[in-house]
């Protein structure tokens, strides 16, 4: 039943994917770290200079763009560490039926470290993407505050802060 040569054709493919599974994992990681890194940043300096500027698309733009990257780091982060689990340990449970636990050892080694290095890349996207849709929806509600003094007629046309960054979200989920 498992000796076609489909299914071994099935088995060298996938053996193939550990290290570009793996190297783009690293990709991830270092992703997540540079984001959060730019986090900091934004969070200081760039909102603060963009609640002053008063341009409520250039904010919405810029918010669309850096949610979407940190949206992207939680999603795929876990995909591929859970590729990274799962490719190892068909050789590795290969190995067990033919006693060799050091083969095995290894998989399993494999298999946990990217499980993991996946699901923090995951985790800091999801935080980075949380703490940025509260940031952007904030420097909105600054800019609409702002307007509220000299603008009353557009107050009643024109969005709430938190209707646009809900706007906003639905446009990068979709």
């Amino acid at each position: 039943m498992f000796d076609t040569g489909l299914i071994a054709l099935i088995h060298e493919f996938v053996g193939w994917l550990l290290q570009p599974v793996i190297a783009a994992l690293f990709v991830v990681v270092a992703a997540a770290v540079w984001e959060s890194g730019m986090a900091v940043t934004e969070r200081w300096f760039a909102l603060r200079r963009m609640a002053a500027a008063g341009n409520v698309a250039a904010v919405e733009r810029l918010a669309r763009r850096r949610i979407e990257r940190a949206d992207l780091i939680t999603r795929t982060g876990p995909m591929l560490g859970l590729m990274g689990t799962l490719i190892p340990l068909g050789p590795g449970l290969s190995a067990l039926g033919q006693g060799n636990l050091e083969i095995l050892a290894t998989a399993v080694t494999v298999a946990f470290d990217t499980t993991v290095m996946g699901l923090l890349a995951g985790v800091v996207g999801f935080v980075l993407a949380r703490l940025r849709r509260r940031w952007y929806d904030q420097v909105l509600d600054a800019i609409e505050a702002t307007d509220e003094h000299g603008c009353t007629q557009m107050e009643e046309q024109s969005p709430t802060p938190t209707e646009r960054v809900a706007a906003t979200i639905r446009k990068v989920r979709s």
